[in-house]
């Protein structure tokens, strides 16, 4: 435990904080497991809903410097290639993302 105040402040934040990032990354994967359950569902006007919201939830996230800029754009890139094979129907059946 540091002993200095301008230490303790900063532990203070520091904790605050990861756990705005934590409950912000677990909203992302959440906004994702909700994307794929609608693409297992294959609906295509909820499939576009919840990839929408998906981006949007990426890029919020990235602004706020809790995921590199890139990351939410690989991410975005994947799951905008994923959607598209799924509404065209190349692809029958859909995986659930597995981590």
């Amino acid at each position: 435990m540091p002993n200095i105040a301008s230490a303790r402040k900063r532990n203070r934040q520091n904790i605050k904080a990861r756990a705005r990032n934590r409950a912000a990354k677990s909203a992302v994967r959440t906004q994702i497991r909700r994307l794929d359950a609608a693409m297992a569902a294959g609906d295509n006007a909820v499939i576009t809903a919840e990839f929408r919201a998906t981006v949007k939830r990426l890029d919020q996230t990235a602004a706020k410097g809790i995921i590199h800029r890139n990351v939410a754009s690989r991410t975005k890139s994947r799951l905008s290639a994923r959607v598209k094979a799924v509404q065209t129907g190349t692809v029958k059946k859909v995986e659930t993302a597995k981590k």
